[in-house]
C-alpha cells in the first residue's frame, strides 16, 4: 500500500502550507484580496512576492494547520470566489508582465450547495480556458493533494512539478471508491489502481519533475525543500524567458496521452 502512505504523508498537519514556503523564499510577499465580485475566499491565497530580486505572482491553496484554521480555509476546498480571485491575480500578473507560481493542496473543489448555486463549474473551466492563454510563464508545484478540478482550475501551466509525497490524480482515492463500490472502505485499494503519486506520474509524462524530500521534512524543517523549489523556479522561469509560453502550453497539454486515431 505505498500509494496510501503517500497520501497519509500528503495530508499531514505538519506538512508545509504555501505560507510556509513563501516565508521562506521570499524576500517581502503582498497578499492581495478579493475577487471582485462577491467575497475573499480564504482557501486560496495570492500575491506579488519577490525571489531573489525577480517578482512572481504567488498563488495557491492554503489548508491551515488546526481545526479553527483549516474551516476558515474551507480545507483547502475553494469555492467559485476562490477560482475568480485567482484568475483576477493572474491577470495582474499578465498586465505587468511578472511570472506566476501555482502552490496546490487541494483534496477537491468545494461541494456543496452554495458552490454549485454560484456557479463553481463554470468558474473553473473559465480559468481553464483563461490560463492556457495567457502570455507570461506559469509554473505549478504540488505541495500535498492534488485532486480533480480542484487542482486543475489553477493548474494549467508551462510546468508541473510534484513534491516526492504529494499525489494529483482526477479524482480522491475516497470519492473513487464511493463511485465505483458504493462506500469509501475500498480507498486503499483505489489508491492504488488510479497511480497517483508523483512517481507514477512522472512516469506517465504528466509532470516535469520530482523534488526529493528530507526524511525530516515538515513544517518545521523545511530549508532543503523549499530551497529545490526556488531554484527549480529561477531556472525553469529563465528557460522560458523569451519564448512563444501560450504555443509550449497548449503543446503541452495537447501531447498528454496515449491515444489512437483510426
Amino acid at each position: 500500500m505505498l500509494n496510501w502512505s503517500c497520501i497519509k504523508l500528503s495530508r499531514d498537519l505538519n506538512r508545509p502550507c504555501i505560507l510556509d514556503f513563501i516565508n521562506y523564499i521570499s524576500i517581502s510577499f503582498l497578499e492581495i484580496h478579493g475577487d471582485r465580485i462577491s467575497n475573499d475566499d480564504k482557501s486560496i491565497i495570492g500575491g506579488i512576492s519577490n525571489i531573489d530580486g525577480k517578482h512572481f505572482m504567488i498563488i495557491g491553496h492554503q489548508k491551515g494547520k488546526n481545526f479553527k484554521e483549516r474551516k476558515l480555509r474551507n480545507f483547502g476546498m475553494s469555492k467559485s470566489g476562490g477560482y475568480r480571485k485567482a484568475l483576477r491575480l493572474m491577470k495582474i500578473a499578465e498586465k505587468f508582465n511578472i511570472p506566476i507560481i501555482i502552490m496546490i493542496d487541494t483534496p477537491g473543489a468545494y461541494h456543496g450547495y452554495d458552490a454549485e448555486q454560484k456557479c463553481q463549474s463554470e468558474s473553473i473551466a473559465k480559468n481553464i480556458k483563461e490560463m492556457f492563454l495567457l502570455n507570461v510563464p506559469i509554473l505549478s508545484f504540488i505541495i500535498g493533494e492534488g485532486a480533480s478540478g480542484g487542482a486543475l482550475g489553477i493548474g494549467v501551466s508551462n510546468k508541473i512539478f510534484m513534491l516526492e509525497n504529494s499525489w494529483y490524480s482526477v479524482i480522491s482515492p475516497e470519492s473513487c471508491s464511493s463511485i465505483i463500490w458504493k462506500n469509501i472502505f475500498y480507498k486503499k485499494r483505489t489508491s492504488s489502481i488510479l497511480n497517483l503519486t508523483s512517481l507514477d506520474m512522472f512516469k506517465l509524462n504528466l509532470i516535469d519533475g520530482v523534488i526529493n524530500e528530507s526524511a525530516n521534512y515538515s513544517c518545521f524543517n523545511i530549508s532543503a525543500v523549499a530551497e529545490s523549489i526556488k531554484n527549480e523556479i529561477l531556472k525553469s522561469v529563465s528557460l522560458l524567458s523569451n519564448t512563444d509560453v501560450i504555443e509550449k502550453r497548449i503543446f503541452k497539454f495537447r501531447n498528454i496521452g496515449i491515444f489512437k486515431e483510426i
